[in-house]
């Protein structure tokens, strides 16, 4: 079960990874220019929002496995 959930906690620190480099990628690809059409804006910081917010839920998946892991270590003991 410690295997597991270990490979769960990589898998989960991963995805959390790349959520956090995709919604950086879409913020630093947004126009700043007066000439930006606000459709443009709009669909970007939808985007930067969904990247964000999965990288909170994988966060949050993550320290719940963290969790789980110290609450088997400290069973075992």
């Amino acid at each position: 079960m410690a295997t597991f959930l270990t490979i769960l906690l990589v898998l989960a620190m991963i995805a959390t990874v790349i959520a956090l480099s995709r919604g950086v990628i879409t913020f630093a690809k947004t126009p700043r220019s007066d000439t930006a059409d606000e459709a443009t804006m709009l669909s970007s910081g939808e985007k930067q929002n969904k990247m964000m917010q999965a990288r909170i839920g994988f966060q949050a998946a993550a320290i719940i496995v963290v969790i789980l892991i110290l609450l088997m270590a400290r069973g075992g003991s």
